[in-house]
């Protein structure tokens, strides 16, 4: 039954992966592609890859979904006479072959892997105990690899701003426009129902990352869309830019995440070194400030530049 069911798995990536490429139905490629992400992040699991498989199915399968719907009901609002694709099908010879050479390299590579595949997990599991994690996953992103992380939320941040720089003079430090009519009209009903249980599972996503599959980043796309469903159903305006607030909560995971670095350097052994004694509340610390930031950056990521003048 195990290989029944990852063939059938397989059988429906691959079945929507076409979907997507083949379909002229711009709204039904995307939903196709939020129903791949969604398959694959089973798929991940089945690999016992949890927290890939969670932040799969969260950006996969939910927020690049509705950031590609919020694009295509753009397109479909400004785009009078959309253009006709071409229907010579010698056109796609080229792309075609060219994407099952990649397969096929890929699928080359993959197997020529030395079995068993070297692995660094048994290190990283016996430097747990310094941490004061349970989850070596964790353990990676906030300690192994800080600086890598640090600089990852950072360049989120920075896109961010890259995108506001897109709005007109005039709307600089005001607010995006997300009007209802993107969504369906029975997921008003969502919007007002199901944010307290999002909020619920982000922050056990947080809590239980520490020690269990779950995290900031998870936590954080988990509000991002619980934020993002409240504005398109048109509850809640999207915030003002200039919002003070709204900046500190947006800055304030990686300001802490630096603050802690310079702490290692005065009291450890270098930048983004935790003290051993207090090295698992720190970074539960950074992870709880990560999760806000990470939401208002990728829920204002969506919403997009400012289209309406700042309120006096």
């Amino acid at each position: 039954m195990s290989l029944v069911f990852d063939m059938a798995l397989v059988a429906g990536l691959i079945a929507l992966a076409l979907h997507v490429v083949v379909t002229r139905d711009g709204r039904g490629a995307i939903l196709a592609f939020m129903a791949f992400g969604l398959l694959l992040g089973i798929g991940w699991a089945r690999l016992a890859s949890v927290d890939v498989a969670l932040t799969e199915a969260a950006i996969g399968g939910g927020l690049t979904g509705m950031l590609l719907l919020r694009a295509q009901a753009h397109l479909v609002r400004h785009a009078a006479h959309p253009a006709a694709l071409p229907t010579d099908r010698r056109r796609w010879l080229v792309p075609a072959l060219s994407c099952g050479l990649v397969t096929l390299a890929l699928a080359a590579v993959v197997l020529a892997f030395p079995r068993p595949a070297p692995s660094l997990a048994h290190q990283a599991v016996a430097s747990l105990e310094a941490t004061g994690l349970g989850n070596p996953v964790t353990a990676v992103l906030l300690a192994y690899r800080a600086i890598d992380t640090l600089l990852e939320k950072i360049v989120l941040i920075l896109a961010l701003v890259g995108v506001w720089s897109l709005s007109r003079d005039a709307a600089w430090g005001g607010a995006s426009q997300l009007r209802p009519a993107i969504i369906p009209e029975p997921l008003v009903f969502l919007a007002r129902v199901m944010p307290p249980f999002g909020v619920l599972i982000a922050v056990y996503q947080v809590w239980v990352g520490a020690d269990l599959p779950g995290g900031t980043f998870q936590a954080g796309t988990i509000l991002a869309a619980m934020a993002l469903l409240v504005m398109l159903a048109g509850l809640r305006l999207a915030p003002q830019t200039q919002s003070r607030a709204l900046r500190l909560m947006l800055a304030g995971g990686p300001a802490l995440f630096v603050l802690v670095g310079f702490l290692g350097v005065a009291v450890a052994q270098g930048f983004l070194s935790y003290p051993e004694a207090i090295a698992k509340p720190l970074i539960v610390g950074i992870e709880a400030a990560l999760t806000l930031s990470i939401a208002g950056t990728l829920a204002l990521l969506v919403a997009g530049p400012p289209d309406r003048a700042p309120e006096p």
